[in-house]
């Protein structure tokens, strides 16, 4: 297996988040997530270039890029992106490279780099997974989870981080709501009698991820399920500006204290040591694009702060209690259902990513679960549907995931072609 390099392993690999700040940084011990492979008889064959620091560094990022890795291609087509901080782990995983890599998500990190490589991600209900030892951006909406080529795989792995973990105090709440075995979910007709949301406000952002939608759709209703066609997260995209507000709170503060644990002597020991660090190696470290949001996030003070407070309460008000789980109530629903992304852009350093829209806020926000699994093709390029819900839905999601997989068979491997064919 390969893993992100933002999660710790106390062996002859660094962890440096792609920054050459971190250049020989050494863990005093393995994360959770790498001390539960490894005991689950995993094998760590190495690290995963991702997007430097998670794309929590600039607006204007290009995904897949890190001074320290360079830029990650989309083995669909090399000049085309693989998108999201997790690209690494998807391009690799995609390729063939390894049999599962594990990525990590705040916001769309682990859906998106599956969607536009071609793969099945599992971005957990926060907790249920340890984010310790993984250099962190925001408590509240963190999560680590498996990214691999078939539905099976990524159950299987699933199974393997799940526990309670001391050194995170948010797994605390997955006792009792946690599994081993997430294989056992797997049923073929699993679709049949599920009532799934259809949340018609995440399409339309480009007409031919509309078409391989509409397919999907239709392949679900001929396994039985019930779409109840159109629901609407009333509150979906009110939490903009609060989940920026929370993210710069939670970056400084999570950041610093993952540099000051015990036993640890990272060559930089603050988020303002962070910033120092890439003024003085501008060239190596800011080529394309600035820090302005470490900039924002180390102007911002702790976590006691009511602008803080107030903004953390309102995204779990807007996207829990107003969002998932009111539309879910309402309709009576197993799961939602939306595109995961549109097919992968090219790369471009200069003016940084072109997302074109997706479905992962909502879940994102409110720290809910979401699966991707191919949907299908847009020239070749790979678009994936999300199922997401309610907190610890694991279950439910990859059911139905499975049956969605098994009916469409939708995934192709990649040809590592040098451009998209836009002919067709």
């Amino acid at each position: 297996m390969l893993i992100k390099d933002n999660i710790d392993t106390a062996d002859k690999m660094m962890t440096t988040a792609g920054s050459l700040a971190l250049v020989g940084s050494k863990p005093p011990k393995d994360s959770m997530v790498a001390r539960k492979l490894r005991e689950a008889g995993a094998v760590i064959i190495g690290k995963t270039n991702l997007s430097e620091w998670a794309n929590i560094r600039a607006r204007h990022s290009t995904s897949g890029w890190s001074g320290r890795g360079g830029q990650t291609k989309n083995p669909y087509a090399l000049d085309r992106n693989p998108c999201g901080s997790s690209s690494g782990s998807g391009a690799a995983t995609s390729a063939n490279f390894c049999a599962a890599a594990i990525g990590t998500e705040t916001d769309g990190s682990i859906v998106c780099p599956s969607s536009a490589n071609g793969l099945v991600g599992i971005k957990p209900t926060v907790g249920l997974v340890s984010r310790s030892g993984i250099v962190p951006i925001s408590h509240s909406q963190d999560g680590a989870g498996p990214m691999c080529r078939t539905v099976r795989d990524a159950a299987t792995v699933l199974g393997a981080l799940t526990g309670v973990d001391s050194d995170d105090s948010a797994t605390a709440a997955s006792a009792g709501k946690s599994f081993t075995d997430y294989t056992q979910f797997l049923k073929a007709e699993g679709l049949r009698g599920a009532r799934i949301g259809v949340v018609r406000k995440t399409f339309g952002f480009m007409d031919a991820v509309d078409k391989v939608m509409e397919a999907a759709l239709d392949a679900m209703k001929k396994e039985g399920a019930i779409l109840v066609d159109p629901v609407e997260i009333e509150t979906a995209g009110k939490w903009g500006e609060t989940e920026s507000t929370v993210f710069m709170y939670e970056l400084k503060a999570n950041l610093n204290a993952y540099l000051a644990r015990p036993g640890f002597n990272p060559p930089v020991k603050t988020l303002k040591e962070i910033i120092e660090f890439n003024e003085k190696n501008h060239e190596k470290e800011m080529p394309y694009f600035g820090q302005d949001f470490f900039l924002k996030a180390e102007a911002k003070g702790p976590l006691s702060e009511k602008e803080y407070v107030e903004a953390l309460e309102k995204n779990h008000q807007l996207a829990r209690n107003e969002g998932i789980d009111a539309t879910m109530d309402k309709h009576n629903l197993d799961a939602l259902v939306g595109p995961t992304g549109g097919p992968a852009w090219l790369t471009d350093l200069l003016d940084g990513d072109h997302f074109g829209g997706g479905s992962s806020g909502a879940a994102a926000v409110a720290g809910y679960p979401n699966v991707t699994v191919p949907a299908g093709f847009v020239f070749g390029m790979p678009v994936g549907i999300s199922f997401f819900g309610r907190a610890w839905s694991e279950p439910v999601l990859i059911r139905l995931a499975y049956a969605f997989e098994q009916a469409t068979k939708a995934r192709k491997a990649p040809k590592f072609l040098p451009s998209a064919n836009l002919r067709g």
